[in-house]
C-alpha cells in the first residue's frame, strides 16, 4: 500500500474532509486568506496556482480528527500512539530510487512559495523538514525549519539555538565546513509529526515515523547530500548550509505574533527534485495546523515525561489558549500532598518552553477551560498553592519574555483538593439518572 501525501489526501477526500479549489489563486496573500477562513475546518487543495505548475495543499492536519487519521488513531489515543512509536522506533527500508527523482531543477523559482502576512519580509516555505547527519552518533536527524527565499538558489534557514540542526551546523562550522542537508516538502503527515517531535540527541525521527506508519515507510538516498529521505516525497531539495553567510529575517510564529529580527544561516541549493504533477504543502503560521503539528508531538512528550516522574498522572494537555505550546494542564490522581508540586517540576523540565502549568484532580476535565477555572476557583489558594520561578529558560516566541536571553518567569498552580479540608466539601453535586434523561422525550 502506498504511504505518502497523496494516499493521505485520498483518504481525507473519501471522508468528505477535503475542499478542492479549481479557481486560479495567487500565492501572495490569497492562499493564506482562504486557509485562514477555513481554519479548523476542511483541508484545502488548490489546483490552479497563478504562474506555477504545482498544486498546493493547506490545513492538512488542521483538526484533531485529521491528525488522528494521520497516525491511525482516535482523537483520544493520539498521545498513546505517538508514545508507542517512540518506544518501538524501527529503521525504515531503503529502496534504490525515489519517486521525487522524476524531475530536476536548479532553481527554487519554480516553487509556489506562499506569502502569508503583510509585515513579513517575504514568502516562506513553512512545511520544510531538514535532514542532516549527527556527526557524533552518525545517525540522521530530521526537524522542521522554515525557509525564506533570497534568490533562485538561496534561503535563510530559521534555526533555534541549541536544537539538533543548530548543533550539527555549529559542529560543521567549527570544523571549517558547510553542512550538507536534504530538505523535503510534501510528505505523509505522520512523517511531519515525527519530525516535529523533539527526539533525544542522536535519535532518528524517521524511525519514529516508520513505527507510526506500521513499518511501511521507505527511504531513498539523495545523490549529493547522501541523506535518506522518504521515497515518495513530492519535492526534495539538497545542498549545503553555508558556514560563513547569514541573513536577517523575522516571521510570524505560533502565537500569531511577529518574531524579532534574527541573523540566520543561509542554505545554497545544489539540486531540486520533484514528482510528476507535484503537490506543495503550505502551513499557515499560528493557525490550527501549525499549532497541532508542533504541539501534539510535544504534548505526547509531556505525557511521557510527567507520567514517568509522577505515576499518578492521568494526562497532560497543552491548551488552545496557550497556543498548544506555552500553557499546560496536568490531571493527576492525587495520593500525596506533594504530588502537584512534583508534577509542576516535571512538566517544566520536560517541555522547557512551558510558561504556566495548572494541576487538577481526576474529576476535572483538563480539556475544558471552564472546568479548570472552576478548580482554581474552589481548590486553589494563592498564598499556599502558587509557585513562581523567576529568570529561567523559556520560549523565544513569547514577546513578553526576555527573548534574546531566553529568560522568563514561570507559573505553577496547584488547583487540587487539599487533604487538610473536608473531602465532602469538594464533591461536585450530581443528579441521579441525569444522563438517561432526553429532553426531546418531554417536549413532544
Amino acid at each position: 500500500m502506498q504511504i505518502d501525501l497523496r494516499s493521505y489526501l485520498a483518504s481525507v477526500k473519501k471522508s468528505g474532509d477535503l475542499a478542492v479549489i479549481k479557481r486560479r489563486v495567487s500565492t501572495k496573500y490569497e492562499i493564506a486568506a482562504i486557509t485562514a477562513r477555513l481554519d479548523g475546518s476542511k483541508a484545502v487543495l488548490f489546483e490552479n496556482i497563478k504562474g506555477k505548475n504545482f498544486r498546493v495543499v493547506t490545513n492538512l492536519v488542521g483538526t484533531k480528527a485529521r491528525f488522528a487519521k494521520a497516525v491511525s488513531a482516535t482523537e483520544s489515543t493520539i498521545n498513546h500512539k505517538i508514545i508507542h512509536a517512540i518506544r518501538n522506533a524501527t529503521k525504515p527500508k531503503i529502496i534504490r530510487k525515489g519517486k521525487f527523482m522524476k524531475n530536476r531543477s536548479k532553481s527554487i523559482s519554480i516553487l509556489p512559495i506562499v506569502t502569508h502576512f503583510e509585515n513579513e519580509p517575504g514568502p516562506f516555505i513553512t512545511s520544510s523538514v531538514v535532514y542532516t547527519k549527527n556527526q557524533e552518533t552518525k545517525n540522521q536527524n530530521s526537524s522542521f525549519h522554515r525557509l525564506l527565499p533570497l534568490d533562485g538558489k538561496h534561503f535563510s534557514v530559521r534555526m533555534v539555538e541549541g536544537r539538533h540542526l543548530h548543533k550539527s551546523f555549529t559542529y560543521a562550522k567549527d570544523h571549517g565546513e558547510d553542512l550538507k542537508v536534504a530538505i523535503t516538502i510534501g510528505i505523509h503527515p505522520a512523517i511531519s509529526i515525527a519530525g516535529a517531535y523533539q527526539a533525544d540527541w542522536g535519535k532518528d525521527e524517521l524511525e519514529i515515523a516508520n513505527a507510526i506508519l506500521n513499518k511501511k515507510l521507505s527511504l531513498a538516498k539523495c545523490p549529493y547530500s547522501a541523506m535518506y529521505v522518504p521515497s515518495d516525497t513530492e519535492i526534495v531539495m539538497e545542498g549545503r548550509i553555508l558556514k560563513d553567510k547569514t541573513h536577517q529575517e523575522w516571521m510570524v510564529e505560533m502565537l500569531r505574533t511577529y518574531d524579532f529580527k534574527r541573523k540566520q544561516p543561509v542554505f545554497e541549493l545544489e539540486s531540486l527534485y520533484y514528482r510528476n504533477n507535484p503537490i506543495f504543502h503550505d502551513i499557515l503560521s499560528g493557525y490550527s495546523e501549525h499549532r497541532l503539528l508542533m504541539g501534539i508531538p510535544i504534548e505526547a512528550k509531556l505525557n511521557r515525561g510527567v507520567k514517568r516522574d509522577v505515576p499518578q498522572t492521568i494526562q497532560a494537555v497543552l491548551t488552545d489558549g496557550g497556543c498548544n505550546w506555552l500553557h499546560a494542564v496536568v490531571q493527576i490522581s492525587k495520593k500525596n500532598k506533594n504530588d502537584p508540586k512534583k508534577a509542576i517540576k516535571s512538566a517544566f523540565k520536560t517541555h522547557r518552553s512551558l510558561k504556566s502549568v495548572i494541576i487538577v484532580d481526576d474529576d476535572i476535565d483538563p480539556h475544558d477551560p471552564v472546568a479548570v477555572e472552576y478548580a482554581m476557583a474552589t481548590r486553589f489558594q494563592a498564598d499556599k498553592d502558587l509557585i513562581i520561578i523567576k529568570k529561567v529558560r523559556g520560549s523565544s516566541l513569547d514577546p513578553s519574555s526576555d527573548q534574546k536571553n531566553l529568560l522568563t518567569t514561570k507559573l505553577g498552580i496547584d488547583a487540587t483538593k487539599s487533604f487538610s479540608k473536608r473531602k465532602e466539601s469538594f464533591e461536585i453535586a450530581k443528579i441521579p439518572r441525569q444522563e438517561k434523561i432526553f429532553i426531546k422525550d418531554y417536549l413532544t
